[in-house]
């Protein structure tokens, strides 16, 4: 018999979020776990994406009346379900919404389950309080007033009472243990590949034809300020005192144009404006392409709170396609990078960076031959089949609880 979720997500739907439309929307089926997903409108028309049903409000181009209209979906789709058609109700990164959610379930019997796929509230704070160093403001004070009340409830009041909490990664879980969450009530699931879509043989090599005999380094992946590439800038410079022709190839964008302008600014400011080349966002198969086309990939993180407790995802896919990967020692990369023996670990300075990505050009032989170890490890560890396996044995010891009470 299947088991049945309902799941209200912050995202718009349809979602290209890998852990949403992959895991729920194509994996956990195949273990007979289902998803009635409820997310935010879009533009772009709804498709099912493998879930058993779609609710999302009609699309408003204003963003106050699409969140109302949001929240009365939800309360809605609440009010209507049934211990006998629902085996587990689940929020994901929405206090308020969890917050009424934990109290209906309770009320209908059903088991309550948060997801917690970034540390918002602690986010939220961390950026009003860094404006208000620069600039005093009623909007800061607002956002800080706004991200201590979440923070305040969701710690206090929701995760302590949910039957059980999904988090991004063992270092999130160790996070919570810390606020005072039992270990036992948490489940870490990382960022995961499907693999069926990164058969090697299937994506082309593509290189960008200006670094047809340069070795090229490739970084997949959000160009934000936030995660503060300069790093990467600065590797460069020093790699190419040992590979002079070296290349930096970034392959996504920002989601303020100014971010990148700013980036590309700052790589001809250190005498490197030809060695940088930025593509913007691509579809997938393309640029997979351009990673396979390219001499090794890098995965920089930025050390701090918030990224520490991320599972990366851009790591998992540099092995998937047997990358030679170099990736700085965030938790998350370390223990993949440490497990699979298949990249280089490195320190998340431009030095430590540098180090490695210069051993990887000095003999890509022994760099493409280390780096065939990625798919397999990928395959049996961070496959969102093995994933979703896992995870289904989690979903029916929650309901398994709740028929036996």
């Amino acid at each position: 018999m299947s088991l049945k979720i309902l799941q209200l997500v912050p995202e718009a739907l349809p979602t290209f979020r890998a852990d949403v439309a992959v895991l729920f929307g194509k994996y956990l089926p195949r273990f007979d776990v289902v998803c009635d997903v409820v997310g935010m409108p879009a533009r772009a028309a709804v498709g099912e994406q493998g879930f058993a049903s779609v609710s999302r409000p009609r699309y408003r181009g204003n963003r106050l009346l699409r969140e109302l209209s949001f929240l009365g979906l939800c309360l809605r789709k609440l009010a209507a379900v049934r211990r006998e058609r629902c085996d587990v109700i689940q929020v994901r990164d929405m206090v308020s919404i969890g917050l009424m959610a934990m109290l209906i379930a309770r009320v209908k019997g059903i088991p309550f389950c948060y997801w917690v796929s970034f540390l918002m509230s602690e986010g939220r704070m961390g950026r009003a309080r860094a404006q208000l160093a620069q600039r005093s403001g009623l909007r800061n004070r607002l956002v800080l007033w706004k991200g201590q009340i979440e923070h305040a409830i969701l710690y206090r009041v929701i995760l302590p009472r949910a039957d059980h909490v999904f988090v991004q990664s063992d270092a999130m879980a160790q996070y919570m243990v810390a606020q005072g969450l039992a270990a036992p009530q948490l489940t870490a699931v990382p960022m995961g590949v499907d693999m069926e879509l990164f058969g090697v043989e299937d994506i082309k090599t593509e290189r960008p034809a200006h670094w047809a005999a340069a070795p090229v380094l490739a970084y997949l992946g959000s160009m934000d300020k936030e995660r503060q590439l300069t790093t990467l800038i600065d590797a460069l410079r020093l790699v190419r005192r040992s590979v002079p022709g070296a290349g930096l190839l970034l392959i996504g964008a920002a989601s303020d144009a100014r971010d990148t302008e700013a980036l590309l600014a700052y790589a001809a400011s250190e005498g490197l404006g030809d060695a940088v080349h930025l593509t913007g966002w691509l579809p997938s198969a393309q640029a997979w392409s351009l990673l396979r086309g390219a001499d090794a990939a890098v995965s920089y993180v930025p050390r701090c709170q918030m990224y520490d407790v991320s599972s990366p995802t851009k790591l998992l896919e540099y092995l998937a396609l047997g990358m030679p990967a170099v990736g700085n020692d965030t938790p998350d990369q370390a223990h993949v990078l440490t497990a699979s023996q298949a990249g280089w670990l490195t320190t998340s300075d431009a030095d430590g960076l540098a180090r490695a990505i210069v051993a990887v050009f000095g003999d890509l032989h022994d760099a493409r031959a280390r780096a065939a170890a990625g798919p397999a490890y990928i395959s049996g560890a961070r496959s969102y089949g093995v994933i979703a396996e896992s995870v289904s044995r989690v979903y029916r010891t929650i309901a398994g609880r709740q028929h036996v009470a």
